[in-house]
């Protein structure tokens, strides 16, 4: 088969690599991760022109792209600069969200998203949860025309930068149970509803989230009332794809970056990279690197088959990615020395990004338990 990009994809990517690489150095990404915010507004409306977000988006929902590779084509660059705007949440989870679930009315926030100009995110996971999907506390309960929703959501990624979130809450059953979820559209300036936010490690910012009473319309929920489980699991399994994609950029940032350090760094007068034992750990590096690269495409290719089909391969990918993104990571540290801990050499970011990226919807354990189960039924 031919795995090789699209003439539109290789276009797209190009675009990507040559504007991050004029914009995007260490030192940018430095003052960004000590902002309040988190994120850089010109960053993202740079990138928004540049149509990256509408790459995210099906031609029905307002975008050009939205395929598992359209997907991987993007993250994979936004990995390899190690860049901190919150495309993921945004567009990928909420943003994604609202396109898949929305009213007509409700479809207006993906025109904004792509162009731009509103920040989201998905408020869904809770202290509780870890990374059971369905296990949601948080209530929503009818009050007339209005529901009100009560519960605490962890680690809401963007949350203080975003304009408005998707928040999941139980309308029935108990927690655990796939039915009677729900998505609610929350404006972030709702009455009730408490942000507390805080830096991330791998850079950007998240919150805990508390609502309050918070009262909103019953038009603001997305979807059929208790029926948001699937929608929810989809969106993640895409957001796994995109993570994993984006692990696979900043792996070859790590490794490009040991292999330069190497044929840089010098003893008893030549290269430490032509030292044997070195030059052996490198290879281990490249073939990780090769794996990590094939396990991406088979999980975005999966994208659009059956849902067990989907999360097998997701699953695989996201355990691979998981212990090879930890390899290079401590390998190219290792290799480095000190220097790679500084916050002022563009290794300390990207490896703090890679070993990050294993514990968010499911660190390798989950995966590996999930692949059992899946390649079982």
């Amino acid at each position: 088969m031919n795995f090789d990009l699209t003439e539109e994809r290789q276009m797209l990517q190009d675009s990507l690599r040559r504007f991050l690489r004029d914009k995007y150095d260490t030192a940018t990404r430095n003052k960004i991760l000590e902002s309040d915010s988190g994120l850089s507004t010109e960053i993202w409306q740079g990138l928004a022109e540049l149509g990256v977000i509408g790459a995210l988006f099906t031609e029905d929902q307002g975008g050009f792209g939205g395929a598992g590779f359209d997907l991987t084509t993007v993250f994979e660059e936004l990995g390899r600069a190690g860049v901190v705007e919150p495309f993921l949440d945004t567009a990928v989870l909420a943003g994604g969200l609202i396109a898949d679930l929305g009213t007509e009315a409700q479809q207006a926030h993906v025109e904004e998203i792509i162009a731009g100009t509103l920040q989201m995110a998905f408020a869904h996971g809770e202290p509780t949860s870890r990374y059971d999907l369905n296990r949601v506390q948080t209530s929503a309960k009818a009050d007339g025309d209005n529901i009100v929703l009560n519960g605490r959501k962890a680690v809401v990624v963007n949350a203080e930068a975003a304009d408005m979130l998707v928040v999941s809450a139980r309308e029935s059953g108990d927690a655990g149970d796939a039915e009677g979820i729900s998505l609610f559209l929350v404006p972030a300036d709702a009455k009730g509803l408490t942000i507390q936010g805080y830096a991330l490690l791998a850079g950007g910012r998240a919150a805990e989230v508390t609502l309050d009473d918070v009262s909103i319309l019953a038009s603001a929920r997305l979807g059929a009332a208790g029926k948001a489980a699937s929608a929810i699991e989809a969106r993640v399994a895409i957001a796994n794809v995109a993570l994993c994609a984006e692990t696979l950029g900043a792996m070859e940032t790590a490794t490009a970056l040991t292999k330069e350090y190497l044929m840089t760094r010098k003893q008893f007068g030549r290269p430490i990279g032509t030292f044997q034992a070195l030059a052996h750990r490198m290879s281990d590096l490249l073939i990780e690197l090769e794996q990590a690269r094939s396990a991406v495409i088979n999980a975005a290719g999966h994208l659009e088959g059956d849902d067990r089909q989907r999360d097998l391969h997701v699953a695989a990918a996201k355990n691979l990615l998981g212990r090879a993104g930890r390899m290079v990571a401590e390998d190219a540290i290792q290799m480095h020395g000190g220097i790679a801990m500084t916050q002022e050499y563009e290794l300390a970011h990207i490896a703090k990004r890679i070993v990050m990226a294993d514990h968010r919807f499911g660190d390798t354990d989950h995966h590996l338990e999930r692949f059992i189960a899946l390649s079982a039924a």
